[in-house]
């Protein structure tokens, strides 16, 4: 009967848990598709696409320091997946192991074999996304380093040319951003389910500190609006360009 009402708060809470951060997340992507200006992922692609175009008009004289700024990003991507991996061993390894008592780091919930395999798969499968969402980001930064050096202005002289040879630019920069946002993510997801192993109490309690602390970190709204009165008198000025031309 105990162990039956265990199973009962396993099925109870966990679900509750995931239902918080995947409703967040919902949240949080109508916000940026909609509101992108009151984001930071929103914002800082705004800035990014600014970069890009800043560092696009001078080629020569910015080329070294996109490359280095890019290889950064490089930098930042490969050292998360190396993270991850090394972390995914660990846990296969912790899964291969007849030898450890797991019942003693079990708070209260399912004590079963079967229980335990499943939550040391569920964090494999979200570290290992989390690492292949990195190598994404790793070869959009790859080809936007190449890309953002190519003198597009001795291709054509059309100011429309050089508008989009850039946004073509921002936009591989932008996904090379947003892979490492969604794997940085999918490595966040990953602690709840590492407390699941403590109980389903622990893992409901980490799911609503990880979305009060992640709420503060993805919304703004002071610096949004300055960011989009910037973006919208740059875009201004490309329309005037183009009507100029």
């Amino acid at each position: 009967m105990i162990m039956k009402e265990k199973h009962d708060l396993d099925y109870l809470i966990v679900p509750t848990g995931l239902t918080v951060m995947l409703a967040y997340h919902m949240w949080h992507l109508y916000r940026i598709v909609q509101h992108p200006n009151k984001t930071a992922i929103g914002i800082n692609a705004i800035n990014r696409r600014l970069w890009v175009q800043a560092m696009m008009e001078d080629s020569p004289k910015n080329g070294v320091l996109a490359v280095q700024t890019l290889r950064n990003n490089i930098m930042a991507s490969t050292l998360l997946a190396s993270t991850v991996i090394m972390l995914s061993s660990l846990i296969a390894l912790l899964m291969s192991s007849s030898s450890w008592e797991k019942s003693l780091y079990l708070v209260f919930g399912d004590r079963t074999e079967l229980g335990f395999s499943i939550k040391f798969f569920s964090i494999l499968v979200c570290l290992l996304f989390a690492f292949l969402l990195n190598l994404q980001s790793v070869k959009y930064y790859s080809h936007a380093s190449i890309l953002i050096n190519v003198p597009f202005k001795k291709v054509s002289s059309s100011p429309h040319y050089h508008h989009l040879a850039a946004e073509h630019v921002a936009r591989t920069v932008n996904r090379g951003s947003y892979f490492w946002s969604l794997g940085l993510r999918a490595f966040y997801f990953s602690f709840p389910l590492f407390f699941w192993l403590f109980g389903p109490i622990p893992m409901l309690l980490s799911c609503f500190v990880l979305v009060f602390m992640l709420y503060f970190l993805d919304v703004t709204l002071e610096f949004g609006s300055a960011v989009a009165c910037s973006d919208h008198d740059h875009r201004k000025d490309k329309v005037a360009l183009g009507m100029e031309t």
